[in-house]
Protein backbone atom coordinates (compact mmCIF):
# COMPACT_ATOMS: atom_id res chain seq x y z
CA UNK A 1 0.00 0.00 0.00
CA UNK A 2 1.22 3.38 -0.80
CA UNK A 3 2.07 6.16 1.50
CA UNK A 4 -1.75 8.17 1.89
CA UNK A 5 -1.60 11.72 1.60
CA UNK A 6 -2.95 12.32 5.36
CA UNK A 7 -0.18 10.51 6.64
CA UNK A 8 2.59 12.22 3.84
CA UNK A 9 0.92 15.78 5.74
CA UNK A 10 1.33 14.27 8.84
CA UNK A 11 5.32 13.37 8.87
CA UNK A 12 5.78 17.04 6.80
CA UNK A 13 4.11 18.35 9.91
CA UNK A 14 6.31 16.30 12.13
CA UNK A 15 9.76 16.65 10.69
CA UNK A 16 8.83 20.54 10.52
CA UNK A 17 7.85 20.74 14.39
CA UNK A 18 4.26 22.10 13.44
CA UNK A 19 2.61 22.80 16.50
CA UNK A 20 0.15 19.95 17.56
CA UNK A 21 1.65 17.93 14.85
CA UNK A 22 3.17 14.99 17.25
CA UNK A 23 -0.40 14.99 19.24
CA UNK A 24 -1.35 13.66 16.20
CA UNK A 25 1.03 11.54 15.22
CA UNK A 26 0.87 9.66 18.52
CA UNK A 27 -2.80 9.97 18.44
CA UNK A 28 -2.55 7.81 15.05
CA UNK A 29 -0.29 5.43 15.65
CA UNK A 30 -0.40 4.59 19.63
CA UNK A 31 -3.22 1.46 18.74
CA UNK A 32 -1.00 0.10 16.09
CA UNK A 33 2.28 0.31 18.88
CA UNK A 34 0.27 -1.37 21.48
CA UNK A 35 -1.36 -3.77 18.78
CA UNK A 36 2.83 -4.53 18.13
CA UNK A 37 3.74 -4.54 21.56
CA UNK A 38 1.31 -7.27 22.51
CA UNK A 39 2.14 -9.19 19.15
CA UNK A 40 5.53 -9.45 20.11
CA UNK A 41 5.18 -10.33 23.20
CA UNK A 42 2.70 -12.91 22.51
CA UNK A 43 4.89 -14.70 19.84
CA UNK A 44 7.76 -15.01 22.56
CA UNK A 45 4.84 -15.89 25.23
CA UNK A 46 5.66 -12.84 27.88
CA UNK A 47 3.07 -11.87 29.82
CA UNK A 48 3.25 -8.01 30.05
CA UNK A 49 1.00 -5.67 32.16
CA UNK A 50 -0.37 -2.23 31.51
CA UNK A 51 2.81 -0.31 32.38
CA UNK A 52 4.87 -2.67 30.51
CA UNK A 53 3.12 -1.90 27.63
CA UNK A 54 2.70 2.23 27.78
CA UNK A 55 6.84 1.57 28.67
CA UNK A 56 7.55 -0.10 25.69
CA UNK A 57 5.15 2.22 23.75
CA UNK A 58 7.21 5.00 25.14
CA UNK A 59 10.25 3.74 24.14
CA UNK A 60 9.13 3.32 20.51
CA UNK A 61 8.23 7.20 20.44
CA UNK A 62 11.62 7.71 21.87
CA UNK A 63 13.27 5.86 18.60
CA UNK A 64 11.45 8.03 16.81
CA UNK A 65 12.16 10.96 17.78
CA UNK A 66 15.55 9.91 18.68
CA UNK A 67 18.38 12.02 16.48
CA UNK A 68 16.24 14.36 15.83
CA UNK A 69 13.13 12.23 13.96
CA UNK A 70 15.95 10.08 12.17
CA UNK A 71 13.68 7.48 11.64
CA UNK A 72 11.20 9.56 9.84
CA UNK A 73 13.62 11.54 8.07
CA UNK A 74 14.43 7.78 6.35
CA UNK A 75 11.55 6.98 5.54
CA UNK A 76 11.43 7.06 1.35
CA UNK A 77 7.67 6.24 0.96
CA UNK A 78 8.02 2.81 -0.46
CA UNK A 79 5.34 1.42 1.98
CA UNK A 80 2.60 2.55 3.80
CA UNK A 81 3.90 4.69 6.73
CA UNK A 82 2.13 2.19 9.11
CA UNK A 83 3.73 -0.27 7.28
CA UNK A 84 7.25 1.26 7.76
CA UNK A 85 6.67 1.86 11.34
CA UNK A 86 5.15 -1.19 12.57
CA UNK A 87 8.94 -2.34 11.50
CA UNK A 88 10.31 0.29 13.45
CA UNK A 89 8.10 -0.78 16.74
CA UNK A 90 8.62 -4.26 16.33
CA UNK A 91 12.15 -4.46 16.37
CA UNK A 92 12.31 -1.71 19.90
CA UNK A 93 9.95 -3.83 21.28
CA UNK A 94 11.85 -7.25 20.70
CA UNK A 95 14.88 -6.10 21.57
CA UNK A 96 13.42 -4.04 25.09
CA UNK A 97 11.81 -7.58 26.07
CA UNK A 98 14.95 -9.09 25.32
CA UNK A 99 16.83 -6.76 27.51
CA UNK A 100 14.24 -6.75 29.88
CA UNK A 101 14.42 -10.78 30.21
CA UNK A 102 17.84 -10.51 30.43
CA UNK A 103 17.71 -8.03 33.43
CA UNK A 104 15.11 -10.51 35.16
CA UNK A 105 17.46 -13.69 34.92
CA UNK A 106 20.43 -11.71 36.33
CA UNK A 107 18.66 -10.10 39.17
CA UNK A 108 17.14 -13.33 40.29
CA UNK A 109 19.94 -15.57 41.52
CA UNK A 110 19.45 -16.54 44.61
CA UNK A 111 22.02 -16.88 47.61
CA UNK A 112 21.65 -19.97 49.74
CA UNK A 113 23.31 -18.83 52.99
CA UNK A 114 20.92 -16.93 55.55
CA UNK A 115 23.65 -14.86 56.59
CA UNK A 116 24.99 -13.79 53.05
CA UNK A 117 20.99 -12.78 52.89
CA UNK A 118 21.20 -10.72 55.55
CA UNK A 119 24.33 -8.90 54.43
CA UNK A 120 23.21 -8.45 51.31
CA UNK A 121 19.53 -7.04 52.32
CA UNK A 122 21.01 -4.78 54.57
CA UNK A 123 23.37 -3.55 51.95
CA UNK A 124 20.36 -3.08 49.76
CA UNK A 125 18.54 -1.42 52.08
CA UNK A 126 21.18 1.17 52.18
CA UNK A 127 22.01 1.56 48.89
CA UNK A 128 17.76 2.09 48.39
CA UNK A 129 18.34 4.90 50.90
CA UNK A 130 21.24 6.71 48.93
CA UNK A 131 19.36 5.81 45.39
CA UNK A 132 16.18 7.41 46.58
CA UNK A 133 18.01 10.43 48.26
CA UNK A 134 19.94 10.64 44.70
CA UNK A 135 17.11 11.11 43.02
CA UNK A 136 15.21 13.56 44.90
CA UNK A 137 18.43 15.95 44.31
CA UNK A 138 18.73 14.80 40.83
CA UNK A 139 15.05 15.74 40.15
CA UNK A 140 15.34 18.88 41.47
CA UNK A 141 16.77 20.55 37.83
CA UNK A 142 13.98 18.65 35.64
CA UNK A 143 11.19 20.57 34.91
CA UNK A 144 8.28 20.70 37.39
CA UNK A 145 5.90 17.90 35.99
CA UNK A 146 8.61 15.40 34.75
CA UNK A 147 9.75 16.31 38.18
CA UNK A 148 6.78 15.50 40.06
CA UNK A 149 6.17 12.20 37.59
CA UNK A 150 9.16 10.60 38.30
CA UNK A 151 8.84 11.03 41.94
CA UNK A 152 5.41 9.81 42.09
CA UNK A 153 6.13 7.03 40.11
CA UNK A 154 9.80 6.03 41.70
CA UNK A 155 9.60 7.47 45.00
CA UNK A 156 5.50 7.01 46.07
CA UNK A 157 5.06 3.53 43.70
CA UNK A 158 2.32 5.23 41.89
CA UNK A 159 0.63 3.69 39.02
CA UNK A 160 0.53 5.40 35.69
CA UNK A 161 -3.12 5.79 36.32
CA UNK A 162 -2.94 7.65 39.15
CA UNK A 163 -0.07 9.41 38.36
CA UNK A 164 -2.52 10.36 35.78
CA UNK A 165 -5.57 11.59 37.81
CA UNK A 166 -3.36 13.39 39.98
CA UNK A 167 -1.56 15.28 37.63
CA UNK A 168 -4.50 15.82 35.31
CA UNK A 169 -2.02 14.64 32.75
CA UNK A 170 -3.03 12.07 29.67
CA UNK A 171 -2.23 8.53 31.23
CA UNK A 172 -0.63 7.75 27.50
CA UNK A 173 2.09 10.68 28.38
CA UNK A 174 3.26 9.36 31.59
CA UNK A 175 5.69 6.80 29.91
CA UNK A 176 7.09 9.09 27.44
CA UNK A 177 7.60 11.54 30.26
CA UNK A 178 9.62 8.93 32.47
CA UNK A 179 11.84 7.83 29.38
CA UNK A 180 12.42 11.50 28.65
CA UNK A 181 13.31 12.00 32.05
CA UNK A 182 15.62 9.17 32.73
CA UNK A 183 17.39 10.25 29.65
CA UNK A 184 18.15 13.64 31.25
CA UNK A 185 19.20 12.17 34.14
CA UNK A 186 21.12 9.70 32.87
CA UNK A 187 23.02 12.62 30.37
CA UNK A 188 24.00 14.69 33.88
CA UNK A 189 25.48 11.58 35.55
CA UNK A 190 28.11 10.62 32.88
CA UNK A 191 31.67 11.68 32.73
Amino acid sequence: MALTEIDRTLLKRCLTAEAGAWKDFVDRFIGLFVHVVNHAAHARSVQLRPEDVDDLCAEIFLAILDDDAAVLRRFRGRSSLATYLAVIARRVAVREMARRRKAEAFGHVHAHQASLEQAQSAARESERIEARDELRRMIQDLPETDAEVVRQYHLEGKSYREISSRLGVPENTIGPTLSRARRKLRGRTQP
